[in-house]
């Protein structure tokens, strides 16, 4: 029986900034992503992670917001309201590049950490335009890989804890396509990285 031909992956960093902690009461109000590198049978190729991005900014889809959440990202919802995107058209646009950039790959995404990132993106994505380009499971948390490499509890995990050679030199600026290709660095890092093992 031939093996199976294992379909390669393409892992897209993602970030968002948000006005509260959960959408639909609250909004999505940015989204950065950036390719970030290809897996397939042969290993895991890191990609330039400013050659292939997306950005945009969001009118917002309620009037609730969390003020300390939205003072992370600096973001003025208000001309946001003006002229932010319309989210289902600026979800399909983002739907359309990462089948472009996923072209003959798995789309993945990818974030640090992961989880809030992906409620937003995956509620909007379903609630906009009816579907996810990364399905309903296709998305990778950093936190959890450096924690499984490096044989340590998941909430002991911090970027301050990791080996400095495996972060990004960038700043992490809460805009959404600059820590997106921060992130994108941080992955391929971890990617390649193999930990030495602890001595008996």
């Amino acid at each position: 029986m031939a093996p199976r031909r294992i379909k390669p992956s393409l892992y897209i960093s993602v970030d968002i900034e948000a006005d509260g902690p959960i959408p639909g009461p609250y909004s999505m109000l940015s989204l950065g992503a950036a390719a970030a590198g290809r897996q397939d049978a042969d290993g895991f190729t890191a990609a330039d992670p400013e050659e292939r991005t997306f950005y945009r900014e969001f009118r917002p889809i309620s009037e609730e917001f969390v003020p300390e959440a939205l003072a992370v990202s600096g973001l003025d919802r208000e001309r946001l309201t003006r002229e932010g995107a319309e989210p289902p058209v600026a979800l399909a646009e983002f739907a359309a590049w990462v089948r472009e950039v996923a072209e003959g790959a798995q789309p993945v995404m990818c974030g640090y950490p992961a989880s809030y990132d992906w409620t937003f993106l995956y509620w909007y994505l379903i609630r906009f335009t009816g579907a996810s380009p990364f399905g309903h499971s296709g998305c990778l948390d950093m936190k959890t890989l450096y924690a499984t490499k490096a044989g340590l509890p998941l909430r002991s995990v911090a970027k301050g804890t990791m080996p400095r050679h495996l972060l990004s030199r960038r700043r992490h600026t809460h805009h959404a396509l600059d820590d997106a290709i921060e992130q994108a660095e941080l992955f391929a890092n971890l990617m390649a990285w193999s930990p030495a093992p602890s001595a008996p």
